[in-house]
């Protein structure tokens, strides 16, 4: 059994989020606007989610984490979304966020955009992932849909991800256009959290669109690196990257500040309907760039088999 850690965040209204937002994005952004609205239907196009909404008992974990994959790989390392459903008590959960794909069962690395419907005791679960790898043929993307290859709900080595009982109801709205920062979105949102709520850590999930522009995405290689990866030049010279088109549909996880319990405080993996997917760095073409998101804060966070060694190697 993984060790489970438990912690409360700070959860402010959504209309004071909305505020604190709106003034951190105007910072990096020519034009941003931030409200309170009624979550969209998630099981719509793009996003075509097994669920509505991201609303209902909203949480986040936090699994394993980039020590199990660097500086060697400990492929024993293994997790399956409906126990990590049942580990934050939610069995059933509507889960989105980003992780690592099982090599146990695809027989290489690669990249997973976790979107799952846990199972409950009353349904199966439905599995809407995806997962991206160096295609084979070709050195470039290949992004293909989970269930169309594989049964089971596992992932391997880390993972962050966002839960709730996937309801409809009210979520706060992003839009952010032309980044005149150096910040990306995700990034900008977090480090505006922390910088107005300081030591009360806020955590926030949900999904994003790309709408217009490009995007700098990797993607890790299929085979794990042999000699250790010691620094982030090492990390950054082994996986490979692209930049790819919008739309694309993004998965974030973000933690305003860490409260102790070595978490990634962000990370976002992204899929879209042109083969295109994988880890979302930065946006490439800041002046006709243009997000639109939907988030909720998360009211609990749960650390699930925390490394016991751990460095900050890797992390962006």
């Amino acid at each position: 059994m993984a060790k489970v850690e438990r912690f409360a965040f700070h959860v402010p209204s959504l209309e004071e989020l909305a505020g604190v937002l709106q003034k951190g994005l105007k910072e990096n952004f020519a034009d941003a606007q931030v409200s309170v609205v009624d979550c969209p239907d998630l099981t719509q196009e793009p996003f075509n989610f097994p669920a509505k909404g991201i609303c209902g008992k909203p949480r986040i974990a936090d699994v394993g984490g980039v020590p199990y994959l660097i500086p060697l790989v400990q492929k024993e390392k293994a997790y399956d979304l409906n126990t990590v459903a049942k580990d934050i008590e939610l069995p059933g959960a509507f889960i989105l966020g980003a992780g690592a794909a099982s090599s146990k069962v695809l027989g290489i690395n690669a990249e997973l955009i976790p979107i799952v419907q846990t199972k409950s005791e009353k349904k199966p679960a439905v599995n809407g992932s995806y997962f991206a790898q160096i295609n084979p043929a070709d050195k470039g993307c290949l992004l293909e849909k989970y269930s169309s290859k594989y049964t089971d709900c596992e992932f391997g080595l880390l993972a962050n991800l966002y839960a709730s009982e996937g309801q409809p109801g009210k979520v706060i709205e992003v839009k952010a256009n032309g980044r005149t920062g150096e910040l990306n979105f995700v990034s900008c949102l977090r480090q505006t959290l922390e910088k107005h709520y300081g030591e009360k850590p806020v955590g926030m999930g949900g999904t994003f669109i790309i709408q217009k522009g490009k995007a700098k995405v990797h993607i890790m290689p299929p085979e794990f690196s042999a000699c250790p990866l010691n620094t982030d030049e090492d990390v950054n010279n082994w996986l490979k990257f692209f930049e790819m088109k919008a739309p694309l549909i993004c998965q974030p996880v973000i933690v305003s500040r860490d409260p102790g319990f070595d978490l990634r405080v962000e990370h976002t993996h992204c899929f879209s309907h042109h083969g295109e997917g994988g880890h979302y760095h930065q946006d490439t073409s800041p002046d006709s760039v243009q997000y639109l998101g939907y988030f909720q804060p998360a009211e609990l966070l749960f650390r699930i088999d925390r490394p016991q060694e751990t460095h900050l190697i890797g992390r962006d």
